[in-house]
């Protein structure tokens, strides 16, 4: 062999171990954003992991694309009796969507915010509509982007550690995801407290708001989990009978009322306003220090979030969760445009100065021609499912 042959080998060497690095690189890349979620088929249940922990296991548009088609699969697969969904870490189940990212994708006209906004509602009805038992299990922070992954399926499973809410009237946005859907059918008018004020509901009361369907003690959901993995070939009944079975068990906060209870009357009646301006009148005439607390926290929100999700919640209620997420992509793509969103993030999220600088800066100032305009259609770029 002469030295031509060598230096040939080894340059072929040498160019292959190259290409060897580069796809161990690519698989490297590949795998830490597949590792975000993981999909996993369990005995008879295929189970989903938010896997961001740093991060609260905030949705990505990645996320989203690997379990929307991973949903349909196991809708499919006579295999697959149920379907699981948790986060990692202990502290979250889900606390939101990755807004952050949106906010910048804007200022740089990437398209990320039609299609974040686009799959991540496709995956909400496809959760809405799935034939297969869906047991979301919402242990920690669940709130915007996280109820939505879970609020619509079969079965939602709180804890102690269960903390709620729809905090977007506070950054120039509105409680999306179907909140137009599941909220205004919530006892009286708790869902128009919960959209408009982001008031927040922890523990047993997020089961007693009819968010959560069981009430299951953390340390008890491995257990819980690997009893649904194990039965076999289930039925909706036998796993509603697991689910009951440690409902019944749970005795934390059982003797506690559910917090909003004494406040109901308050609420139902200040909340039935048809105008945005009409509530905080009731508010303050009812003058109570529960009703003065969530006057102070109203008068804090984007007052166009306001009026939208006012409007949003009053035609979303007789309309179908299709229909509304319908509705909701066109408030989401208007809100992209507009300014309370940016400014939103910027004061809670980026310069964390909580003081945004809202555009109207008063309710009087959203005309119903503005609100118009945000509910309007927007053709072939509605959303279609």
């Amino acid at each position: 062999m002469g030295q031509q042959d060598v230096r040939r080998l080894l340059s072929r060497f040498s160019s292959l171990r190259r290409t060897s690095i580069i796809l161990q690189h690519l698989r490297m890349s590949k795998h830490t954003d597949a590792a975000d979620v993981l999909l996993e088929r369990r005995g008879c249940a295929g189970v989903i992991t938010l896997n961001r922990p740093k991060l609260l296991n905030a949705l990505s548009l990645g996320m989203i694309r690997q379990i929307y088609p991973q949903l349909k699969k196991w809708e499919q697969d006579p295999e697959t009796f149920l379907i699981i969904i948790k986060g990692a870490g202990g502290k979250a189940f889900c606390a939101g969507g990755d807004i952050k990212v949106i906010s910048e994708a804007i200022k740089t006209k990437e398209k990320l915010t039609q299609d974040f906004f686009r799959e991540e509602y496709m995956m909400n009805s496809a959760i809405g509509s799935c034939q297969k038992p869906y047991v979301a299990l919402i242990d920690g922070i669940t709130m915007g982007g996280g109820v939505g992954v879970s609020v619509h399926g079969k079965f939602r499973v709180a804890t102690e550690k269960s903390l709620f809410a729809m905090p977007e009237t506070g950054i120039g946005l509105f409680p999306d995801v179907g909140g137009g859907y599941f909220l205004p059918r919530l006892q009286g008018k708790l869902g128009y407290l919960l959209a408009l004020t982001g008031f927040r509901l922890k523990g047993r009361d997020v089961y007693r708001a009819g968010i959560a369907t069981h009430f299951v003690d953390s340390t008890k959901l491995s257990m819980l989990e690997e009893d649904l993995i194990a039965l076999k070939s289930p039925s909706e009944e036998n796993i509603a009978g697991i689910l009951e079975t440690y409902h019944a068990e749970s005795k934390i906060d059982i003797d506690k009322p559910f917090i909003l209870e004494e406040h109901m009357d308050k609420i139902n009646r200040c909340f039935s306003a048809n105008t945005v301006e009409q509530i905080i009148e009731n508010l303050r005439q009812d003058g109570s220090p529960f009703a003065l607390e969530q006057l102070k926290v109203i008068n804090k929100m984007s007052p166009t979030s306001l009026k939208i999700t006012l409007r949003q919640l009053k035609e979303g209620s007789s309309k179908t969760l299709q229909e509304v997420l319908t509705m909701e992509y066109r408030l989401s793509q208007a809100c992209m445009e507009g300014h309370d969103f940016h400014e939103g993030v910027r004061a809670v999220l980026i310069d964390k100065d909580q003081n945004p600088k809202w555009k109207p800066a008063n309710l009087a100032e959203v005309t119903d021609e503005d609100l118009n305009r945000y509910f309007k259609s927007l053709g072939s770029n509605d959303l279609k499912f």
